[in-house]
């Protein structure tokens, strides 16, 4: 064995195969691929093989694009044999929602460029004739999906590795690892230790140990997973395409004139979830036909030539999931060497030539060339830590992997984890709640007589009426909203002012008491965070930023960070609690609680001030996310309810009323506002999305600088526009719906919404800035409707200071 490497991935299934193969394609020859049995022994020799390419979102779709393609020609670059086949997949109906939601797909594969045909029942049996179409109302067809064999593609990409440069070692058992200054220096194994300058665990279902052993947060659940495989069938078609019948929660594909039908039952059984055995390779758990049954019995009815042939064999093995159905990959927040591919919920073979790309780029260039957020490690939060949250939110997410993806669906499970100190009183006043990184968020308030609850629909919900009320509210009157899952942070030290300036797009040396909307961006001048810094003193400032990026932004401020200590950083995300004051009489509600001079000539827009409420210390901002009069009120947790019920019993004369982040929804889209992890990405520069204005170029030199003034004097690439649709009722808009110009997709839409004081539904959306005209004819595409658009003269609807709506 090798003594000394520059990279160690731990895992010889599709992940860890792809990811060696990326590497040594990337010029990265001194890569060592360590797995404790033989290639694909974990859970890639049994899996089924469905390779789709179609998910909700534009980047993801594209990295199992890839993978497609990588597939097509591994073969002849390989000379091993993979199985691809471009079958295609047939989607199966028996509902009206369900028939919504393939209308939803085929929508949104327009927008990113692939084929879903929705099809009659009788067009799917011409495709697959062994189907039954009772109960079927429709069907779709996507041409380029396929299936391949699991452990030709990983053996194909093995080789390919090798044939670049990587070395593999088997039958090698990774025992633990020796740490230094926060990095891995080397992997011990039962063959010897190697040192090491990277680290990739990519170990599947052995995913959560691993992690455990490097001390690195991974939060998979194995599940058992059965298949059955007939025997052959007489007259069945060959190459028939990959089958998914959702509403009976079974999948199909073909196999050597038989076929494979397993599917995700709603009650999934959880296998070894404190530790996989070791030793538990190339095997299988014991089949549980009782619990089979309930796939199927309505897969003989779905396809009746299994009710006569014999069964070949029961497949019963475990796959690695994960709280929210999404896989973990990325660079580790705890290490300063480790990265992570694990965790793929039953999509490795059709992720594994993508994800592996995405490793590869993530490790030599720093970052992948798709932004995968949704993938991202750092998405996880401290809840992920314990093993009964992740146990219990995962079972729920493996029960819903062939149910309705509904719009606005909230889990049910792990609930009220972080709770805000205002939670108990809110519920109490009819808000019914959402979960965002683990913490209870008021979505919107339901009025006296309504049933506090969401009802799922793809039409206009239950709730509509009532945020539209919260905000009519905040127009007009003033309104309050818990957002004390903002995350929070401290930053201090000499040198805070120079790190953040160089590390802030925008001008961070201003007046203490001034707050800094700005980016964080990166070498390339895209967006890598989305914030605001408020100057507490002339070496302390406080940053405020979104809910579910607390740990992202965390990680990226550290990363730059200057090692002598000149600079701290401390998280006070717990200690504060948040109540935002919105609306045209927020000043005067102020102005009842407090004794300080809350003028606009002493507190303008983008200040900072220390106050009392009531008898509680506040730090008001006087910024909102919605456009209005308003003010932020930073407050010790242990003050939070005092507070809000001094607010509260002030307001009264004044309308006062609570609000959700529904309403805020709304609001921000009247508004022109951007939201990151939509409109900002790592995709996008400040000056693609409206931006500039954050940009301070003549500040010297910052992180991005050279980029920035090199996309300004090129012209933008790209334009954000606001849409709004032109008809009679609200259209349910959710993202990721084609913006079309004479025929052409020209963009997709990021965020979308229905603005309540405009009366039109509103999207976001990036388009060719030579088709960013007002006088231009669009079109967005929704559930395969058809609705004339207007591309907007500016991004702002609405104008509160003047009360007028802009057309």
């Amino acid at each position: 064995m090798k003594d000394s490497v520059q990279v160690v991935i731990i895992g010889g299934g599709i992940i860890g195969c792809s990811t060696a193969y990326h590497l040594a394609k990337m010029g990265w020859q001194d890569v060592v691929l360590i797995e404790k049995d033989e290639l694909t022994s974990g859970s890639t020799w049994h899996a089924a093989g469905l390779v789709g390419q179609l998910r909700s979102d534009r980047n993801l779709t594209r990295m199992l694009q890839y993978s497609v393609d990588l597939y097509g020609q591994l073969e002849s670059e390989t000379g091993l044999h993979t199985g691809w086949k471009k079958t295609g997949c047939l989607h199966l109906a028996s509902t009206a929602e369900r028939m919504l939601e393939l209308k939803r797909g085929a929508t949104t594969a327009r927008s990113f460029g692939l084929e879903l045909h929705i099809i009659t029942p009788k067009e799917a049996h011409d495709l697959c004739p062994i189907i039954s179409l009772d109960g079927l109302i429709g069907a779709a067809f996507m041409p380029t999906d396929g299936q391949a064999d699991p452990s030709g593609i990983t053996q194909a990409l093995a080789r390919g590795a090798r044939n670049c440069g990587a070395t593999i070692y088997r039958h090698t058992l990774v025992t633990g690892f020796e740490f230094g200054r926060k990095r891995v220096s080397a992997v011990k194994t039962t063959r010897g230790d190697i040192q090491c300058e990277i680290v990739v665990n990519c170990s599947g279902m052995w995913g959560h140990q691993m992690g455990r052993m490097l001390g690195v947060n991974t939060p998979v659940v194995p599940f058992q997973h059965q298949y059955l495989v007939s025997e052959v069938i007489d007259g069945i078609p060959q190459d028939i395409p990959t089958i998914r019948d959702k509403d009976n929660l079974i999948y199909y594909k073909g196999e050597v004139g038989g076929l494979v039908m397993g599917g995700y039952e709603r009650n999934g059984i959880p296998w070894a979830v404190d530790e996989v055995p070791n030793d538990f390779s190339s095997r299988l758990l014991d089949s549980n036909t009782d619990h089979f049954m309930q796939l199927a019995e309505p897969a003989v009815l779905r396809t009746p030539c299994l009710q006569t042939v014999g069964i070949s064999e029961l497949i019963n093995g475990p796959e690695a999931f994960t709280p929210d159905g999404n896989a973990i990959m990325g660079p580790a927040p705890e290490l300063d060497n480790c990265f992570v591919a694990v965790g793929f919920n039953a999509f490795g073979i059709a992720a594994g030539g993508g994800a592996g790309k995405m490793m590869a780029e993530w490790i030599v260039e720093g970052e992948p060339s798709l932004n995968i957020w949704p993938l991202d490690i750092r998405r996880l939060g401290p809840h992920h830590r314990s093993r009964s949250y992740n146990l219990e939110r995962t079972r729920e997410i493996y029960g819903k992997h062939y149910t309705i993806h509904w719009p606005n669906e909230e889990h049910e499970s792990a609930r009220g984890i972080r709770r805000t100190p205002l939670y108990a009183l809110l519920k109490e006043k009819g808000a019914v709640f959402g979960a965002k990184y683990g913490w209870e968020r008021p979505n919107w308030f339901a009025p006296d007589g309504i049933e506090p609850i969401d009802e799922l629909t793809f039409g206009i919900p239950n709730w509509f009426e009532h945020v539209g009320n919260e905000h009519q509210a905040a127009r007009e009157k003033v309104v309050l909203i818990d957002q004390s899952s903002f995350s929070k942070f401290e930053i201090e030290g000499p040198k805070a002012l120079d790190f953040l300036n160089w590390l802030a797009a925008n001008n961070i040396d201003k007046p203490v008491g001034s707050v800094a909307y700005t980016q964080l961006c990166n070498a390339r001048g895209t967006i890598e965070c989305d914030l605001t810094i408020t100057r507490l003193a002339d070496d302390r400032f406080f940053l405020v930023t979104g809910t579910a990026f607390g740990r992202h932004d965390a990680e990226w401020i550290k990363k730059h960070m200057p090692a002598d200590g000149s600079v701290s950083f401390r998280d006070v995300t717990a200690g504060l609690a948040v109540i935002n004051v919105i609306g045209p009489r927020s000043r005067q509600l102020l102005e009842k609680v407090t004794r300080s001079d809350i003028g606009n000539e002493n507190f303008g827009h983008g200040k900072c001030k220390t106050m009392t409420i009531g008898s509680a210390p506040v730090t008001a901002m006087r910024m909102t996310y919605v456009g209005e009069l308003g003010y932020e009120l930073y407050i010790p947790a242990e003050f939070a309810a005092h507070v809000y019920e001094s607010l509260w019993d002030a307001g009264q004369p004044l309308g006062v009323c609570n609000a959700g982040y529904r309403a805020i929804n709304s609001l921000h889209l009247e508004k022109g506002y951007c939201l990151w992890g939509a409109e900002l990405t790592p995709e996008y520069t400040p000056y693609d999305a409206g931006l500039g204005f954050c940009v301070a170029l003549n500040k010297g030199d910052f992180l991005g600088r050279e980029a920035l003034v090199k996309s300004k004097k090129q012209g933008l690439p790209r334009k954000l526009c606001t849409f709004t649709i032109d008809a009679d009722q609200p259209v349910m808009l959710r993202g990721s719906e084609p913006i079309v110009h004479k025929g052409k997709v020209i963009g997709v839409t990021t965020s979308a919404g229905y603005g309540y004081t405009v009366a039109k539904t509103i999207a976001y959306g990036y388009v060719p800035p030579d088709k960013a005209n007002p006088s231009n004819s669009y079109e967005i595409e929704c559930y395969k409707k058809i609705y004339p658009a207007t591309c907007m003269p500016g991004r702002a609807l609405y104008d509160p200071e003047r009360k007028k709506i802009f057309s």
